[in-house]
């Protein structure tokens, strides 16, 4: 049996705004299908936040579509060279939600746009900071996690959390979350920030190509439109359809999947136990579930 009850996915976004389109909920329980989680109005990040903290059911591992922390083993820190950079990920969460206290909706934009923390970033309108990539880098992406390296090597296409431009830019969705997991003040786990309990709901970080992958999609191609793609995926997992047909956005579609891919995932211990991290990585960098 396996030690968790029930299994929840969240598809996060970092756009500005109260409410979010882009956020979608799952969960499933059991051999049944995955369900999104609705309010009567699209998701608000402080919602989400009341959800994870009143209304998750005992016992679930959730997974949230973001980065929990930012790279810190290239460079011995977050920010290098300034002295105030966080030691940890919690100090780092809660260094973005008391620079950003007074943004609106759980936003970021007095971190992006801080007098010495944006030359760190990649933003809008051309303009990368000093410090956006390693100084020893070949590559012009910025700069990655331990397992941001491990997913590329799993045939994703991971992207900096310092890059905040772009369709595909994670940056602020890391950021924001950040946020909501500072607010959650420990209430629930997140691993492997936090050692796994022996009980109870964990939160982990997520990337939703790989449930697509792991469902016999390719990274390229894991993103569903339709439901009849969705089902085809679910059947891969193991998991029976969802009852509607047509149409889908691929945020309910992510979601939806990736619980499911949870409930098969769970109980494997070598997704526990990630070979390419250490005490210190788990501490500073966090680790994506599915990577081994």
């Amino acid at each position: 049996m396996s030690r968790f009850r029930h299994f929840a996915a969240i598809d996060w976004s970092g756009a500005k705004g109260e409410r979010q389109r882009g956020i979608a909920v799952a969960q499933c329980t059991g051999d049944g299908p995955p369900t999104l989680v609705q309010r009567d109005r699209p998701w608000s990040r402080g919602e989400v936040l009341e959800w994870l903290r009143n209304e998750l059911a005992p016992g679930t591992l959730v997974g949230m579509d973001l980065g929990i922390a930012l790279p810190f083993a290239d460079c011995g820190a977050y920010f290098p060279g300034w002295p105030d950079s966080p030691a940890n990920a919690r100090a780092l969460w809660d260094m973005v939600d008391a620079i950003c206290a007074g943004d609106p909706n759980l936003e970021v934009g007095s971190l992006v746009d801080h007098p010495r923390l944006s030359a760190y970033f990649r933003r809008h309108g051309g303009r990368e900071g000093a410090a956006f990539h390693h100084p020893d880098a070949t590559h012009r992406r910025g700069r990655f996690r331990i397992t941001e390296w491990a997913q590329e090597q799993q045939g994703c296409k991971p992207y900096s959390n310092f890059n905040l431009v772009g369709a595909a830019q994670v940056g602020k969705s890391s950021l924001t979350g950040m946020r909501v997991l500072a607010r959650l003040g420990g209430a629930v786990p997140v691993w492997p920030i936090d050692p796994l309990p022996e009980g109870g709901s964990v939160i982990v970080e997520i990337y939703t190509a790989l449930a697509a992958i792991a469902a016999g999609r390719t990274a390229a191609r894991s993103k569903m439109t339709d439901c009849a793609s969705l089902n085809a995926g679910l059947h891969s997992l193991g998991s029976a359809a969802v009852a509607r047909r047509g149409p889908i956005d691929d945020h309910s579609a992510d979601a939806l999947l990736t619980a499911a891919w949870l409930r098969t995932a769970a109980d494997r211990p070598e997704l526990w136990q990630p070979q390419a991290t250490s005490a210190e990585i788990a501490a500073t960098e966090g680790w994506t579930f599915g990577v081994p």
